[in-house]
């Protein structure tokens, strides 16, 4: 009983990611998946279209997933990509982390929050929060720096 006890304790400790810790989100990181990018894939409406189709589909998927990406400059600043009326937009935004672990992006105009579901040193895995139901995880890799010679 006392191992199980210690091995939850462990991995609850090793899991819950400590806000003191934003440091941690210093850096750039590429959006490479999105849970909505599989309910598109099984809709009918794709799995119905014929090849031209799926292609100009995926065309824009992959054009989303390598054009979103955030740069965490400092604890509390962002900037990030974001598009309006289809159109690629930078912008930067005041971040915070309360102490559930809920990132907060505040651009001036709105504030979008995420819960931070897995922070390591080349992954992040957030979720939106927003009214009216679950859009699904974004997961985000580090862009490594190239090495200088």
């Amino acid at each position: 009983m006392k191992f199980s006890l210690i091995a939850i304790l462990i991995f609850s400790l090793a899991f819950t990611w400590n806000p003191g810790h934003s440091q941690s989100l210093i850096g750039k990181w590429q959006l490479v998946h999105f849970d909505g990018v599989e309910k598109v894939r099984n809709s009918p409406q794709y799995r119905e279209a014929d090849e031209t189709m799926k292609s100009n589909m995926e065309a824009k998927i992959n054009y989303r997933l390598e054009s979103t990406v955030y740069q965490f400059i400092s604890a509390d600043s962002l900037y990030f990509t974001d598009f309006v009326n289809q159109i690629i937009v930078q912008k930067k935004a005041k971040i915070e982390v309360s102490a559930d672990n809920v990132l907060s992006i505040n651009d001036g105009n709105q504030i979008k929050k995420a819960k931070i579901l897995e922070l390591e040193p080349d992954r992040l895995v957030i979720e939106p929060i927003i009214q009216g139901g679950n859009v699904g995880k974004f997961v985000f890799e580090r862009i490594k720096a190239p090495k200088k010679d």
